[in-house]
């Protein structure tokens, strides 16, 4: 069974984690992030050959650092974008694989999948600099959604989100405590999300981690995944 590409993995990435707003203008996906990070801030190029200018234009009037993602069919725009002095942020990699492969049920009392998120899933996400305007991004994602809840000794261990869009569901804003990690928690966390994916119909669990991140990397590897596409950003020079 061949991996889904880039542009569905893309556009599941940005349906399951969205923007507040987005406006499709001049050739650019333009959005308001609404302060919840890089990923719902970023303009993307919707057609070759769109001007830049108009994007960084957009940006600015709104009091905002141009700020791009740059994926697979973007290297013109990435050297143009380099050529000004953008610096690039956070490559990242998107890793795939089918469902099937991927789901475990939890062990009982281990995991649970629920919304909205209890108030400890959100102290931990905070822990991890997951803040409100990141919990707003959760709300607007599409049903069917779920906070994926992780526990060992009687208490709360970890964190993470699914939502899905068309056959994929996507992982995102996966935290495990201090002191937890490398204790299996991750695997955990991954497999249930699997599980829960495959009870909603879904036929892929996909999710983006920076290149940097050799543990998680390390963990998606070992549990089958493959990475299909990179993308990054760049940020203008102040």
């Amino acid at each position: 069974m061949s991996l889904p590409g880039a542009a569905d993995l893309l556009a599941a990435l940005d349906a399951t984690w969205p923007a507040r707003r987005t406006v499709a203008q001049d050739g650019w996906l333009l959005r308001d992030g609404a302060g919840g990070g890089k990923r719902v801030s970023a303009a993307t190029r919707d057609r070759p050959g769109a001007d830049m200018a108009r994007a960084e234009d957009w940006m600015r009037a709104r009091g905002e650092h141009p700020l791009f993602r740059l994926g697979p069919g973007d290297a013109d725009l990435d050297a143009a974008l380099a050529g000004l002095g953008y610096a690039v942020l956070d490559p990242s990699l998107i890793y795939a694989a089918p469902v099937t492969d991927l789901a475990q049920k939890p062990p009982p009392v281990s995991l649970f999948d629920l919304w909205p998120p209890l108030a400890i899933m959100r102290e931990i996400w905070a822990t991890g600099g997951i803040g409100d305007a990141r919990l707003e991004v959760m709300e607007r994602a599409p049903v069917p959604r779920a906070g994926l809840i992780a526990r060992r000794d009687d208490r709360a261990v970890g964190v993470g989100f699914v939502a899905m869009h068309a056959q994929i569901a996507m992982l995102h804003a996966v935290e495990v405590v201090p002191g937890m990690r490398r204790r299996g928690i991750g695997a955990l966390i991954l497999g249930g999300a699997a599980h829960w994916a495959q009870s909603q119909g879904a036929a892929w669990l996909a999710l983006a981690v920076t290149e940097a991140n050799a543990g998680a990397r390390a963990l998606y590897e070992r549990a089958g995944m493959a990475a299909v596409c990179g993308y990054h950003y760049r940020a203008a020079p102040h």
